[in-house]
């Protein structure tokens, strides 16, 4: 089955909540991004933040965050909203996740949210719904952490020794 993943491209986009992220946010996403061989293809999107603040109705900025990403997302994209009530899986089961991703021949789109997280429009789209921790974690170390997860799991599928 290696061989089999190493011949279909797969593209993989992070939408993320949030911009002017710290350089090492930056520097930690590029890192695992640019270890991936050519035929995965990974970016990351940043969504503009809707207002924040003392008197800040944040429904609404939830609701035009939403629909930001929403318009990003193509009809036949595999969607995976990180969510906190979402299904945790070791990494053997993410390598898993990904092999059968890789096979289903969808791109796949991940859902990063912002302070408060992601919308219910945002959840309903989704096909699947993954829970990094049961911690709560900083959204900019999440995009970190997701881009290494998923070069450990590309590792895995490949036999690759990083993931030892």
């Amino acid at each position: 089955m290696r061989a089999e993943l190493a011949e279909v491209a797969l593209k993989i986009r992070i939408l993320a909540v949030g911009q002017k992220m710290p350089a090492w946010v930056n520097e930690g996403v590029i890192t695992y991004l640019k270890r991936f061989p050519r035929e995965y293809r990974l970016e990351i999107q940043e969504i503009p933040a809707g207002q924040r603040g003392k008197n800040a109705d944040l429904a609404q900025a939830m609701k035009r965050e939403a629909e930001a990403i929403l318009a990003r997302i193509d009809a036949d994209e595999h969607v995976i909203a990180l969510e906190v009530k979402g299904q945790a899986w070791s990494t053997q089961a993410l390598a898993n996740q990904f092999e059968s991703w890789h096979m289903q021949g969808q791109n796949l789109v991940f859902l990063i949210g912002g302070p408060e997280g992601l919308d219910a429009s945002c959840r309903q789209r989704a096909n699947q719904l993954w829970s990094l921790s049961n911690l709560t974690l900083p959204h900019p170390l999440v995009r970190v952490l997701l881009a290494e997860q998923l070069y450990r799991a590309w590792s895995i599928t490949q036999g690759h020794p990083y993931h030892r």
